[in-house]
């Protein structure tokens, strides 16, 4: 009885007040029966399989359909609405939801291209973490201010095999060492791929004298020689890449696969879970494990938000507010799902939903919070356009 006590309490605690459950009330009613078209991107099947759990949960809790439309890249989705609003196509888009962040995130704020603020009023909002994980509300750099919604974290991590590499390089400049020793068994995605640019910023963080200046815009006078010692790195490298730099896995699942032949010795991901969730699912060794660099690797959030003339703004707001539920983000968390880390402040759940992220196994090869080391910010946007337009025109082959 008093436990019952206790969760009503907690309940009651988290509450709409009655203006905002009525306005909620509406946005459920206007939803159900809507088919929200997500854009998202398309390469990972545990991804793809997580996004159809989501839709078999919108459609039986709220009646609202959900259609993954697969992209190779976020950048296909905002042409379609830029070239729709060119057209004058002011309601009635074709997307309703775009997993984004970032640049292209930062290009559609600019251009007013988002719904919104809509990110805290929705009814889950109110476990987000906003005080601990500040990356909930600032993408790249830019305030989100409710445009877009949150619904992973996610921090570089290293992933090796121990079993043929014991102890693993911890610094970019042991990382060099060791790539220019052991030949060919090291690479990245090709940029712009975002795991190939992500690495790009981690060596930018580790060469330029102050990193701090990739917060602000990137200032033209200066550039050249600020980036020259990332570039002094790449050149030295690049020929101890695999295949000697000469081609370049096209996304991180490739990139991954490398690591499951043994093509590699190291890879890397954005998901510090990934590579126990690969290990669970039987396509990586049991031996292999991940590390960070001891100044922190770079971290951030995943969102989703919402077009400006979106055909099903109701539904896809449901939608994000489902991203923000407990028990869906503690299957996004459990390894064998994703092992994506939960943008949700714990101490703010009820003490069943605390139960599902306490009961989980985050498995061998996922590190403890604590070990995970500093989340180094993400650059301005206009950092990594820029470099990544300059790194295919150094280094770029055709795919």
């Amino acid at each position: 009885m008093l436990r019952r006590h206790f969760l009503l309490a907690a309940a009651s605690l988290f509450a709409l007040p009655a203006h905002a459950q009525t306005a909620w009330d509406n946005i459920l009613e206007a939803a159900r029966g809507q088919t929200v078209y997500w854009h998202a991107w398309g390469g990972d099947p545990k991804i793809n399989d997580f996004i159809a759990y989501v839709g078999e949960q919108a459609q039986s809790r709220h009646g609202v359909k959900l259609e993954h439309v697969k992209l190779a890249s976020t950048a296909d989705a905002v042409a379609r609405v830029l070239g729709e609003r060119n057209a004058g196509t002011l309601t009635g888009g074709a997307v309703d939801l775009i997993w984004i962040n970032g640049e292209n995130f930062a290009a559609m704020k600019d251009q007013g291209l988002l719904f919104g603020p809509f990110a805290e009023n929705l009814p889950n909002w109110t476990y987000v973490d906003v005080a601990g994980k500040p990356a909930v509300v600032t993408d790249f750099t830019l305030p989100t201010e409710g445009y877009e919604s949150p619904w992973a974290m996610a921090q570089l991590v290293f992933e090796y095999d121990s079993s043929r590499l014991p102890q693993p390089p911890r610094t970019l400049e042991a990382l060099k060492d060791w790539v220019l020793a052991h030949p060919g068994r090291f690479t990245y995605p090709q940029p712009p791929d975002y795991l190939g640019a992500t690495f790009l910023k981690q060596v930018a963080y580790g060469t330029l004298a102050d990193p701090s200046v990739m917060q602000a815009p990137l200032d033209e006078a200066t550039y050249e020689q600020t980036m020259a010692p990332m570039w002094a790195w790449l050149d030295e490298v690049t020929p101890a890449l695999w295949r000697a730099g000469k081609a370049y896995p096209q996304n991180e699942p490739a990139l991954g696969q490398l690591l499951a032949d043994a093509e590699i010795d190291i890879g890397f991901a954005l998901n510090p879970g990934r590579a126990s969730a690969e290990i669970a699912a039987g396509n990586l060794a049991d031996s292999v494990r991940t590390f960070t660099f001891e100044g922190g690797t770079i971290g951030n959030a995943s969102f989703v938000a919402i077009p400006f003339n979106a055909a099903h703004q109701a539904g896809a707001q449901v939608v994000a507010n489902l991203l923000l539920d407990p028990e869906i983000q503690a299957r996004a968390q459990d390894p064998a799902v994703l092992g994506f880390q939960t943008v949700l402040n714990l101490d703010a759940l009820s003490p069943a939903d605390r139960t599902r992220f306490d009961a989980l196994e985050l498995g061998i090869a996922t590190l403890s919070p604590a070990d995970l080391g500093p989340a180094l910010l993400e650059p301005h946007g206009s950092w990594m356009v820029r470099i990544s337009q300059d790194w295919i025109q150094r280094y770029g082959v055709a795919q």
